[in-house]
């Protein structure tokens, strides 16, 4: 199966000296709008982590990080994944106070991810995080600040298309999200894998926020693998849209309401991830040492792809890729960065 496909008739709307200058704009105006929105704080991240710690985020717990030792201190280091247990941590050092959080620029490596369209071994992504209270752990609150988000998202497109005119021939993107369970969409689409289900719900609803992923559906099995020990997985969600280039929905975030210690208890059991109980980090959120969280990442390069009418994730950030996707990109006059 061909990993990257061109859609037939494909040409940039921007030139390759536009583009760079559009993705630079894009970055500071969405960083902005979702500051103001969420009331967050500019941080430094770290690039990778102690192995020991517990910190790194096992994503969907098949993917391997790129380690490496450290001679000066003996130990073993992990390029991280996402910072979803380090800006739960950092939030509590750093004494934010209920309703403001912290955002950062996280890079990353993730060397299994296959290599497609909209896949890369590179990750860049804002990753951010927010300090709530025991009341605000509920589905309503979850979705007020999906919509807090997709609405920096719609801004952002709006202020864009007055610089570059060219983008106005791109849909317009729908600041009202239509929410759905992972359990309704396997009720109305009990046929397709999950990937096609959202496909198919996406494309009627070209803003979504599908929620609850993690647990078992009905049918036994899972929509989508989530780490047991961040999001909790009655009250996360991933943000999709309708990607009009390549005719498929797009994920731009994943984020949730973080695990509390009654959750990281039965999401361990049911995982069978028991043992990560003695790391430092679970030690400290089972004693409920650490704050109540919300959180996710939004991903750099999906949005400028998205916002910019990109075919190709590789059209707005620099990687390595397979020579078949080389190939295909060449023949299709796609520059890859």
């Amino acid at each position: 199966m061909q990993k990257s496909i061109i859609p037939q008739d494909y040409s940039s709307l921007l030139s390759l000296y536009d583009t760079q200058k559009a993705i630079s704009l894009l970055k500071r105006l969405f960083q902005d709008k979702l500051c103001g929105n969420l009331h967050l704080f500019r941080v430094s991240a770290p690039l990778f982590v102690e192995a020991s710690t517990g910190l790194n985020d096992d994503l969907n717990g098949v993917e391997r990080p790129v380690s490496f030792d450290v001679p000066a201190t003996g130990r073993e280091a992990q390029v991280v994944h996402s910072l979803a247990k380090w800006k739960r941590l950092a939030l509590h050092r750093y004494h934010f106070p209920v309703g403001e959080g912290l955002f950062t620029d996280m890079n990353a490596i993730r060397r299994d991810e296959e290599l497609d369209n909209i896949h890369s071994v590179y990750v860049d992504q804002w990753d951010w995080e927010k300090v709530i209270s025991k009341e605000d752990r509920s589905l309503d609150f979850l979705k007020q600040t999906a919509s807090l988000i997709m609405s920096a998202i719609s801004d952002t497109q709006q202020t864009l298309r007055a610089i570059y005119p060219q983008l106005a021939s791109l849909p317009t993107i729908d600041p009202n999200l239509s929410f759905v369970t992972t359990q309704e969409l396997e009720d109305l689409y009990p046929d397709l894998t999950s990937k096609e289900r959202e496909h198919a719900y996406v494309k009627e609803h070209p803003s979504t926020f599908i929620m609850q992923i993690g647990g078992a559906l009905k049918s036994g099995s899972a929509h989508d693998g989530r780490a047991p020990d961040y999001d909790d997985w009655c009250l996360n969600g991933d943000l999709l849209v309708w990607n009009s280039i390549l005719g498929e929905s797009l994920e731009l975030s994943s984020m949730g309401i973080r695990v509390d210690p009654a959750s990281l208890d039965a999401q361990l059991r049911i995982a069978g991830c028991d043992n990560r109980r003695e790391l430092d980090f679970h030690r400290q959120l089972l004693a409920d040492e650490l704050p109540l969280t919300i959180g996710g990442g939004i991903g750099q390069s999906r949005l400028s792809m998205f916002m910019l009418g990109k075919a190709h994730i590789g059209e707005v950030q620099a990687s390595i890729w397979d020579e078949e996707t080389i190939q295909t990109c060449d023949k299709a006059g796609v520059i890859l960065l």
